[in-house]
């Protein structure tokens, strides 16, 4: 857990440092319904993102990124009386923003999800595709899959939220 916060705390420190250069601050959060397998024990998922994206060109943005990801146990699975414990990660990223227009915009993360509840649960490569449609200067709509694989397996899910520019 103290290399967690350790890692948070570096990236949020250089997030802080970085506010002189040519870039933008993002947050946002998410919902997200999960897919494949893990939905027979995961009702939902929510997250919270922040961001910093360096301004490469008018049409490319890229930087480090920082999630929250909670995926929401199911209770009494089947109706077996088995409760699937809750599962949180702290995803840690390079993001890529592509504004195929001045509405759509394309990207992806790309890094490793840090399992931090419960205990034992281990971390995984983290990547999220996602599309983002502007409706304003400072708010993008997005839909995003994210998924977290490690040995083959995966743990998943569509989601669909919002990132405000600040």
């Amino acid at each position: 857990m103290k290399k967690v916060l350790f890692i948070v705390a570096f990236v949020l420190i250089g997030l802080g440092s970085v506010n002189a250069q040519n870039g933008s601050f993002n947050a946002g959060v998410n919902i997200g319904f999960p897919t494949g397998d893990i939905s027979d024990f995961y009702s939902l998922a929510i997250s919270a993102e922040a961001n910093y994206l360096f301004e490469i060109s008018d049409q490319f943005k890229v930087g480090p990124s920082i999630s929250y990801l909670h995926y929401i146990g199911k209770k009494d699975i089947n109706g077996s009386g088995f409760d699937a414990d809750d599962n949180s990660f702290l995803p840690i990223a390079a993001a890529a923003r592509f504004a195929a227009s001045e509405k759509f915009t394309i990207g992806a993360d790309l890094g490793y999800g840090f399992g931090i509840s419960p205990d034992d649960i281990e971390g995984a490569f983290y990547y999220r595709p996602m599309i983002g449609y502007n409706i304003s200067e400072k708010v993008m709509l997005q839909a995003t899959y994210t998924g977290m694989s490690k040995e083959g397996s995966t743990i998943s899910n569509f989601g669909v939220g919002a990132m405000f520019s600040l």
